[in-house]
């Protein structure tokens, strides 16, 4: 994790996180937690990177997405050059489905 980001808020947000157990509560919690323009971004980045990793084109995911380019190529840069927080996500729920 980028040591510049970590502070005991953000542990204390993720500690949060991981406390929930169900998809209810999350939606509780984060309906509490964010604006509905918040979680429809989160959502979306969500998707475009699942999207991305599917290697599905740009144009592709403008459309059933509605995100901006701009949003997929920061997506985009996070799936190459980040801390492949969406690979570990993606494969776990990978796992669940099997």
């Amino acid at each position: 994790m980028n040591s510049k980001l970590k502070d005991k808020n953000l542990d204390d947000l993720f500690k949060s996180v991981l406390c929930l157990e169900t998809v209810d509560e999350c939606y509780n919690f984060f309906e509490d937690l964010c604006t509905v323009l918040e979680l429809k971004a989160l959502s979306q980045r969500l998707q475009v990177a699942k999207m991305l990793s599917e290697h599905r084109v740009y144009s592709d995911i403008v459309n059933e997405t509605g995100a901006s380019t701009a949003t997929i190529s920061r997506v985009n840069r996070s799936l190459n050059y980040g801390s492949d927080g969406y690979a570990i996500i993606f494969n776990r729920m990978k796992n669940k489905d099997e």
